[in-house]
């Protein structure tokens, strides 16, 4: 029975725990700065309630707190964690901060698993970028992605692409839901009701999303299947391209890895 321990239940540590709740197998320490937001998630999903080194105790920790606040939180753990034989995977799901980093502040310790998940791993459609470091077995890195199954999918990568696609899959469905509320709008302003315009719009996303993935076509040959000459659909997308969408999407994926340089 694989133990999970989270450090921070924040929007993303929550969403990995509901994830992980989800796969009978797994048990769930649960803690937070503030324990009554960990104990409304325990609640809710069956898990226990612990501080920090409490959460110690389980075979895989998730840090899912801020990287300020990371020397604060790991730095006191540093003398537990090298008591224990063997030390937990330490699952580190915070934005910029290096394998090296989380070693480093934990003591070296512990085999550090890096990823970069998104909101959807709560209802087990997310897509989470992942690395490990050399001391995490081939065994532990299978158990883990068994235990978090549930999640979606997780694509294994070199660290150094990790920041980059965390903007495109972490930051994404912030920019997807933009887009999903402006198609919405516009079916309202063409006097749709709200919430058939809303539906419309979220399963339009969904299965053209899909659509790409299961075909593997380029995005470019399926819109290109969608419009006729001299038919609707052109003059939206020449709308699209007078307003600059390309371009901007461009720049917000660019504007987010770029404040995370900083």
């Amino acid at each position: 029975m694989p133990v999970l321990g989270f450090i921070g239940t924040g929007n993303m540590g929550s969403a990995l725990a509901r994830a992980a709740s989800r796969t009978p197998e797994n048990r769930l320490l649960l803690a937070n700065r503030r324990r009554e937001k960990a104990e409304k998630l325990a609640g809710e999903l069956h898990g226990q309630v612990t501080d920090n080194p409490g959460a110690l105790r389980a075979d895989y920790v998730f840090l899912g707190v801020k990287p300020q606040m990371l020397p604060e939180v790991l730095l006191p753990l540093a003398s537990e964690l090298a008591k224990l034989d063997p030390p937990p995977v330490l699952v580190s799901m915070i934005a910029m901060t290096s394998i090296g980093k989380v070693k480093e502040l934990s003591g070296g310790a512990c085999p550090v698993i890096r990823i970069m998940p998104n909101t959807p791993v709560a209802i087990g459609k997310g897509i989470t970028l992942y690395a490990c470091s050399e001391e995490v077995t081939p065994s532990q890195k299978e158990a883990f992605l068994r235990a978090m199954a549930a999640a979606g999918r997780f694509l294994k990568t070199e660290e150094k692409y990790i920041d980059a696609g965390a903007c495109i899959s972490g930051c994404g469905p912030a920019f997807v839901d933009l887009f999903m509320e402006a198609l919405a709008d516009g079916g309202v302003a063409c006097g749709l009701p709200r919430a058939m315009a809303m539906e419309l719009a979220a399963a339009m996303v969904s299965g053209s999303a899909e659509l790409q993935l299961t075909t593997g076509k380029h995005p470019a040959q399926l819109k290109d299947e969608v419009c006729s000459p001299g038919g609707t659909t052109i003059q939206g997308v020449r709308a699209l391209e007078k307003g600059g969408f390309r371009a901007s999407v461009m720049e917000a994926v660019i504007a987010a890895y770029e404040r995370g340089l900083k």
